[in-house]
């Protein structure tokens, strides 16, 4: 089963879910780009996914003008 990642130009259409797993083990979750990031802080995992978010927007705004 293929997972297709979101075609989106609007940051705002993509979720990021955060789950604790212990006193120092973070994840967060993008369903929409089929990501998860691990850390060791809550906002450094929220932060890096905003980023890969970011990152995936610009590579689709690059690949339309191509």
């Amino acid at each position: 089963m293929e997972i297709k990642k979101s075609t989106s130009l609007d940051i705002y259409d993509y979720e990021i879910y955060v789950r604790r797993r212990g006193d120092n083990d973070y994840a967060s979750y993008c369903p929409q780009l089929n990501l998860m990031i691990n850390g060791t802080e809550h906002e450094q995992v929220v932060q890096l996914m905003r980023q890969a978010i970011e990152k995936h927007i610009e590579n689709l705004k690059k690949q339309s003008t191509q």
